[in-house]
């Protein structure tokens, strides 16, 4: 599995951006029971998840601190799957990135983690006035 990651950029304070994550599946390889998400990193701190989607029945899994400003859905083609960010501010600055993990072990609250599998390259989010 590959994962394809874009729509970052540069964004002002209040800015909206949607992020893009797109699977690429070898022939045969099955991705049930998953959960394609998002996770980032900013600057000097820990990687931290944001949301993932379920491909069962696109049950939505958040961040709680980000639910209501990021929002979390899937394409038509089912394997791309995106971020709208909304309202963005300077501690949105991050590198983003997509991943697919086991549905079974999301974790959701206060923070939202799940067991990875494959990882997408990051997508540089950066907000400044």
């Amino acid at each position: 599995v590959q994962l394809q990651a874009s729509g970052g950029g540069l964004a002002r304070p209040g800015w909206s951006l949607r992020l893009s994550c797109t699977a690429s599946v070898t022939p045969g390889f099955s991705l049930d029971s998953s959960c394609q998400g998002w996770f980032r990193q900013a600057p000097g701190k820990e990687r931290e998840g944001i949301a993932c989607i379920s491909d069962l029945s696109d049950g939505t899994y958040y961040r709680d601190s980000l639910r209501g400003r990021f929002t979390i859905s899937r394409g038509e083609t089912k394997t791309t799957v995106y971020l709208q960010m909304k309202d963005l501010q300077p501690e949105d600055t991050a590198v983003y990135y997509c991943a697919i993990g086991d549905l079974q072990t999301v974790e959701y609250g206060a923070a939202l983690e799940y067991q990875v599998a494959f990882w997408g390259q990051g997508t540089l989010v950066t907000v400044s006035s």
